[in-house]
C-alpha cells in the first residue's frame, strides 16, 4: 500500500511493489520516525498502518512497546516476520485493510503511518481516517510521514499533500499538534523526497 517508484503505473496488487526491493524500503526507520521514538513520543499499544517490511513496528517493539503492524502485501509481511524474528522482536504482522481499521475492533495509544496516507483520496481517505478514529485512543497520537505538495515530479498513485488538506481530512476528532517539512529516505536519490511530518491528538 505504497507508491511506486516515479514514472511507474499504478500496481494492480500490493504485492507487487515487493516483488524487488522497493526504494522507500531502507533496511532501517524513516528518521523522523526515529527521532521520535529517541524523544520518547510512542507509548502503549503502537500500530503500525501500511507497515511494508516492518521497520517501524519493529523499532517499537525495540523501544519495549506492544507492536502492531498491518499491511495487505503479504509478501512484505513475511519479510517484516522474519527481520523481527532475526532481531528477537515479539511484533504481531496482520493482512488487513488500512480502510477498515475498525475491523480490528482494537485500541491504539500509537499510531504510525509512513506513506500511507498519501495515497488515498476521497471516500478512500474518508473510510481510512474514519478507522483511524475508531482505533485511536481518546489522547492517542497520530504520526504521519507522507508525500509534500513541495516535491516535484509524477509519483503514480500518490497525492502530494497540502497543509489545507491534511488539515481538512482530520478536522473531526483530532487536535493538530503540528505539520513540519520533512523527507522521506529513499535508497535511489540522497536528497530523499519532500514530506510533510504530521502529528495529531485524538480528541
Amino acid at each position: 500500500m505504497h507508491h511506486p517508484q516515479s514514472g511507474a503505473t499504478a500496481p494492480r496488487r500490493p504485492e507487487d511493489l515487493y516483488i524487488t526491493r522497493p526504494p522507500w524500503d531502507i533496511g532501517r526507520p524513516q528518521r523522523a520516525f526515529a527521532a521520535l521514538g529517541q524523544a520518547g513520543a510512542l507509548r502503549g499499544r503502537v500500530l503500525d498502518v501500511g507497515c511494508g517490511t516492518g521497520e517501524h513496528a519493529i523499532m517499537a517493539a525495540e523501544l519495549g512497546l506492544d507492536a502492531t503492524g498491518v499491511d495487505l502485501a503479504a509478501n512484505a509481511l513475511r519479510t517484516a516476520e522474519d527481520k523481527a524474528r532475526a532481531r528477537g522482536c515479539a511484533v504481531r504482522f496482520l493482512r488487513h485493510d488500512a480502510r477498515r481499521l475498525g475491523e480490528l475492533g482494537e485500541s491504539f495509544d500509537t499510531v504510525l503511518d509512513c506513506r500511507l496516507f498519501h495515497i488515498f483520496d476521497g471516500d478512500d481517505r474518508a473510510a481510512y481516517v474514519n478507522g483511524l478514529r475508531s482505533t485511536t485512543s481518546p489522547g492517542g497520537r497520530y504520526f504521519m510521514l507522507g508525500f509534500s505538495d513541495r516535491q516535484q515530479g509524477e509519483w503514480g498513485p500518490v497525492h502530494k499533500l497540502t497543509r489545507a488538506e491534511i488539515e481538512a481530512a482530520i478536522a473531526d476528532g483530532w487536535r493538530l499538534d503540528s505539520i513540519e517539512p520533512s523527507t522521506i529516505e529513499i535508497t535511489n536519490d540522497p536528497d530523499g523526497i519532500r514530506a510533510w511530518l504530521v502529528a495529531l491528538t485524538r480528541t
